[in-house]
């Protein structure tokens, strides 16, 4: 069991000199440019308390510079609502945007059952057309809505506004008040997610947390039987992991209320306010509902990780020392032990064949934070690191939040009032209770941050670029690099393996001890590979055009 302990699997300081990777990274750039960079591009240093260096997030992309980034209208509809089986998600925008209100993440689900829905594989949109733009799509928004209803039947219909509706000032709202009010058993709502309106995908996941806050959460107060009520925040049943992660949480003996959103429905929303606890993967798309839970109705939430049998044992304890039960915390110990054996088999198989090989991680949510955990348990190394649409607090942990100001993109971004409900506040945790955490060691409504877990010297980048990636490539050559969809074939030509972290390419569940297990498999197969050495384009053999950057 020791050899699972992260703090005994702490990857050596990397040779390479990060000062020297920074400075050639920036001195292609312009001097304005390379002055803003310089500030999202830092060398690891952990203090004695883990203060680590200050990281420039959250801000916009320099126009120009190819970034991983997706857009507001994306993270709202796409991460928060879109795993979600029996909402109909309405895009209310051209066709382009509309593509993105199918199912594109690998999201999974449950069979409905017979009375049931499932519409996740559906592509429901408006298709504006030059007519809606020049006069208004309020009218085709509601026959939409309306022809929804009349095919489908569903409990809710979430509409979404993208750029061109924000543009022409089409309220989304209005309609959504008005055909809740017509249909009387069907809850409409809508979000004003244009895709222009933040600086990453970030502000969906904003947005999309206060709606759902708003419409959706508190409208069930049906009490479930079950003991030990928890709600999964931030896991979005990519490839699976969801189904993992409840597999450990039945046989462990919690109740999950709900999941926001991986295999989860309209009414787990509805009813996620009767649970005893709130617990969070994802910090950066979920802590908002997470607060406002706690304010309104007085439930606690924590920072947990199934990313990495010791992670997954480690956040498992934590749970089960929250709620305080003898028999609870020996049942927890049981399945731990039961599912370690088959994991250690594994790693130990593995781990001769990685260990010491390098990595690189730049993926959105706490991914690029969690993954380290199921490299360093095969003796990897990672030496780079950084978000695509992180804030400071995801990098140096919340401890930074009453210095972060609030600038412009920000405000563009509604802040709720949200206060205690009269009847249904209710506090989880007495004052001897919280003395009890404290005594446990456990924090509550805290998140150490990712810098703080990766060794001094390794880099740090917010946003990266395709000009940063390339030259990353070049300089390190690791082993194996960690993003998204748009960057896996650019690497992958510069004979790189890429493991795509936002969807799991066709792989998948890597949650939990089974997931730990496919993961170790998966890298063992990417990294030993010898294809990626004989991999050269053709233009690399016979060169038929040559060219200069206008700065040589």
């Amino acid at each position: 069991m020791e050899t699972l302990n992260p703090e005994e699997l702490t990857p050596p300081v990397p040779e390479i000199n990060a000062e020297d990777v920074k400075k050639e990274l920036l001195e292609k750039y312009p001097t304005k440019v390379a002055r803003k960079r310089a500030k999202q591009i830092v060398i690891n240093q952990v203090g004695p308390e883990g203060e680590v260096p200050e990281i420039q997030s959250n801000v916009r992309t320099v126009p120009g510079l190819i970034g991983q980034r997706g857009c507001t209208y994306a993270g709202c509809k796409g991460v928060v609502l879109g795993p979600t089986r029996d909402i109909v998600n309405i895009t209310h925008g051209p066709i382009g945007c509309g593509f993105y209100s199918w199912l594109t993440r690998r999201n999974q689900t449950k069979p409905p059952g017979p009375e049931d829905h499932n519409f996740m594989m559906y592509c429901f949109s408006t298709d504006m057309q030059e007519e809606q733009i020049v006069f208004g799509g309020e009218k085709k928004l509601r026959q939409a809505v309306q022809e929804a209803y009349d095919l489908f039947k569903p409990k809710a219909i979430g509409i979404f506004a993208t750029c061109p509706v924000g543009l022409i000032g089409d309220d989304v709202h209005a309609v959504a008040r008005e055909m809740k009010e017509k249909l009387g058993d069907c809850n409409v709502f809508a979000f004003s997610c244009e895709g222009y309106k933040g600086v990453s995908q970030s502000a969906g996941h904003h947005i999309a947390n206060n709606g759902i806050f708003t419409h959706v959460v508190g409208l069930n107060d049906t009490v479930q039987e079950g003991k030990f009520k928890i709600n999964l925040l931030g896991e979005y049943n990519i490839g699976g992991d969801a189904f993992e992660i409840e597999r450990l949480f039945e046989e462990c003996g919690f109740t999950l209320i709900s999941t926001f959103s991986g295999n989860s429905s309209y009414d787990y929303f509805a009813n996620s306010h009767t649970a005893d606890l709130n617990l969070i993967m994802c910090h950066r798309s979920i802590n908002y509902v997470a607060e406002m839970m706690e304010t309104k109705f007085g439930i606690p939430w924590i920072k947990i990780n199934f990313i990495g049998a010791g992670a997954t044992a480690k956040s498992l304890r934590k749970i089960a020392k929250f709620f305080d039960d003898r028999e609870l915390l020996a049942r927890v110990e049981e399945v731990i032990a039961r599912e370690l054996p088959a994991v250690e088999k594994v790693r130990e198989e593995v781990k001769p064949r990685c260990q010491g090989k390098r990595a690189m991680l730049f993926v959105g949510g706490s991914r690029a934070h969690h993954y380290q955990e199921l490299f360093r348990e095969i003796g990897m190394e990672t030496i780079a690191a950084g978000y695509e649409f992180a804030h400071r607090d995801d990098y140096e942990g919340r401890r930074v939040l009453p210095g972060i100001k609030v600038d412009a993109d920000s405000r563009n971004i509604e802040e709720i009032h949200v206060e205690p409900d009269p009847q249904r506040y209710r506090p989880r945790l007495t004052e001897e209770g919280l003395a009890r955490m404290q005594e446990a060691g456990i924090e509550l409504k805290d998140y150490e941050g990712m810098m703080p877990e990766m060794c001094d010297g390794s880099l740090v980048i917010d946003d990266i670029s395709q000009f940063e990636t390339e030259k990353l490539i070049e300089l390190y050559r690791p082993d194996i690099i960690c993003a998204g969809i748009k960057e896996k074939y650019a690497i992958q030509k510069s004979g790189v393996p890429m493991k795509q972290l936002h969807s799991y390419d066709s792989g998948g569940p890597y949650a939990a001890f089974q997931g730990a297990i496919n993961f170790y498999r998966e890298i063992d197969r990417m990294v030993n590979s010898k294809v990626w050495k004989y991999l050269q384009a053709p233009w690399q053999k016979h060169p038929e055009l040559a060219a200069k950057y206008v700065w040589e």
